[in-house]
């Protein structure tokens, strides 16, 4: 999805209608939102926010992946989540960005000015309810991901990340997910290896393991098709519900 491809593009046509923090709008509330929504296309490699920036808005993701990042003390860059469709941006009531945010692939923000959208939250029950459940999901996320990061196998992390993205994207496409399911690795073998702790040769050594299995088909660099997310799921040492990865 280009700018121009949004133009016209109303709330009740978007793609990440049904999980994004508007979810529960009624349609009085989406026409509001209408009014304080604009969008916004970051290229690949372009950085959203920085972290310390003045937060003059907020924003949905409607396509694309974005990184969020943490600068340590002595200027090392620790990577400490992944942004997908329908994933949120910024705090309300917080003024400043906490995390650099940047463009992992094309990505296109639907954005709200931040002061109209806390309004909106205080006005808009269906909102705050929302942002609640998401910043929930977010924090189970994260626990989750502890886990993975202290107690997984290297082939268990691999497989959990492909299996994040494949479920999100079967989820948002509304396909099954007992299908084959197409998805574009949103990081390079780099990224993944800063990512999950783990060094470029054996990020390489996974994915070819997995392939070698049935588990992942390799097309290109970043292409992947999961034959069978169940199968998948089997290899990432998650108990049946997906934990994180829903």
């Amino acid at each position: 999805m280009t700018l121009d491809d949004t133009k016209g593009l109303t709330c009740e046509e978007c793609p990440i209608r049904f999980r994004a923090v508007c979810a529960k709008c009624d349609t009085d509330e989406l026409e509001t939102l209408e009014d304080i929504k604009y969008y916004r296309t970051f290229e690949a490699g372009q950085t959203i926010l920085w972290a310390g920036d003045k937060l003059d808005f907020v924003a949905s993701v409607v396509t694309g992946v974005a990184t969020l990042t943490q600068t340590m003390s002595d200027g090392r860059i620790q990577m400490v989540g992944l942004l997908l469709p329908s994933d949120f941006i910024g705090r309300p009531n917080r003024e400043m960005a906490t995390h650099n945010v940047e463009a992992t692939t094309d990505v296109t923000l639907c954005c709200f000015r931040r002061k109209p959208f806390e309004k909106m939250i205080q006005d808009t029950p269906h909102i705050g309810q929302r942002l609640l459940e998401m910043t929930l999901d977010e924090l189970d996320a994260a626990r989750e991901w502890m886990l993975l990061l202290g107690r997984k196998t290297a082939r268990e992390k691999i497989a959990s990340l492909i299996y994040l993205v494949a479920r999100r994207t079967a989820t948002l496409e509304m396909k099954s997910i007992s299908g084959e399911v197409h998805v574009e690795l949103p990081l390079t073998r780099e990224a993944m290896s800063n990512y999950l702790g783990l060094t470029i040769e054996t990020v390489s050594r996974q994915l070819s393991s997995l392939k070698r299995d049935g588990l992942i088909q390799l097309e290109g660099k970043r292409q992947i098709i999961v034959p069978d997310l169940e199968a998948l799921m089997a290899e990432t040492g998650d108990d049946d519900d997906g934990g994180m990865l829903i």
